[in-house]
């Protein structure tokens, strides 16, 4: 692991034993009059809980301070994987995503290892689920606020689920790279990586592409994509890879590349990249260089980084935004360049001792430039 300047750490929140405090999958976004919007799916029970709902904290002092949770979603499902995006003057897009009941019978599993207080509690929402509320909250969604988060409008189906949301082009269109849990294949494994496109904030979406994937792997090994677009118009996205079945022929955990030069219609083959960790966030730096974030679950566990100087042609790998982690469930960074050219990334992670994981924030210098 590589070494950064480290400027300052912190919790965006913290409840280390409360029934309700497991906090995580984070977005970050900062305004330009400085304000930071961190969203993520709060007050759950664990991991895999149907409680959750998208949370939202805001901070007017660079992160020293955060004011929340505000509850923007509180649906009858877990409310997961919360993005948020600055679509000029006061506009936010929010994204998130919903498991399907089904998913319920694995945390009714782990009933032994529950308190009273929690069985009553998930035997109590079993009572509420249906083919209908699948039917109508499962998958993606996305919704927006004219106001800065104040009020939120009603949402919009996502074709696709990426757990920060898209990307905003140069001319407003808004472009996302998402997995297709909607639509699997025949055999019933896990869909494609597309390209989707809104030009109405997205209310309505055109599917452009699919991702081509190398050979030996298959769609169940790809997950999580980000893309961001270039000063010179070329779209770069990241991919979360892992493992599955009888696909072995990658790192077990990393981080796969794809580009386009024609809007997203059309892509170069995923690729590795050979970091030690995933899903990605993608940042560029006002310096020109390209920053990808992501979580590491192969010791030392912690917040990763990787960046590149030549429009993702070359990185340079794993250094290490925060080392501390005491256990393997952690990740999904985001991060926004600070008004000091700093870089502010925000993730969940069990602080140590704590019980609950929760979101937490490091603060953070660009290592210099090779070469």
């Amino acid at each position: 692991m590589k070494e950064v300047n480290i400027l300052g750490k912190g919790a965006v929140c913290r409840f280390p034993s409360h029934l309700f405090g497991y906090t995580a999958w984070p977005s970050i976004e900062r305004l330009p009059d400085g304000t930071l919007i961190a969203v993520a799916s709060g007050m759950r029970m664990g991991h895999l809980c149907f409680c959750g709902k998208t949370v939202m904290y805001v901070s007017r002092d660079d992160g020293n301070t955060w004011a929340g949770p505000t509850v923007i979603n509180d649906t009858p499902l877990d409310d997961r994987d919360a993005g948020i995006l600055w679509l000029g003057g006061r506009k936010l897009l929010l994204t998130w995503f919903n498991l399907e009941t089904k998913y319920l019978a694995a945390y009714r599993g782990a009933r032994d290892e529950m308190t009273p207080q929690q069985r009553a509690i998930v035997d109590a929402m079993t009572l509420h689920y249906s083919d209908a509320v699948d039917e109508k909250w499962a998958g993606s969604f996305c919704r927006l606020s004219e106001d800065g988060g104040v009020t939120w409008k009603e949402p919009h189906r996502l074709p696709v689920t990426a757990p920060h949301g898209p990307a905003r082009l140069r001319d407003g269109r808004l472009l996302i790279l998402g997995k297709d849990f909607k639509n699997k294949e025949p055999s019933g494994d896990g869909g494609a990586i597309y390209a989707c496109v809104s030009s109405d904030e997205g209310v309505t979406w055109e599917t452009l592409s699919s991702i081509p994937l190398p050979d030996g792997t298959h769609n169940n090994n790809y997950f999580e994509p980000h893309v961001i677009e270039l000063p010179d118009g070329k779209l770069v996205g990241h991919i979360r890879y892992q493992h599955w079945a009888a696909y072995h022929k990658f790192q077990p955990f990393t981080i796969f590349q794809t580009e386009s030069s024609d809007g997203g219609r059309t892509w170069t083959e995923a690729r590795p990249l050979g970091c030690c960790g995933s899903p990605p966030h993608l940042l560029l730096h006002s310096s020109g260089a390209l920053v990808c974030t992501y979580g590491r679950r192969e010791a030392p566990l912690g917040e990763s980084a990787m960046v590149s100087w030549d429009g993702g042609k070359n990185w340079q790998l794993d250094y290490a935004i925060d080392a501390t982690a005491p256990s393997g469930d952690l990740g999904y960074p985001a991060s926004v360049e600070m008004a000091d050219h700093s870089i502010l990334t925000v993730y969940y992670q069990k602080p140590e001792k704590d019980e609950l994981c929760t979101l937490m924030y490091t603060r953070w210098e660009l290592p210099r430039k090779k070469g």
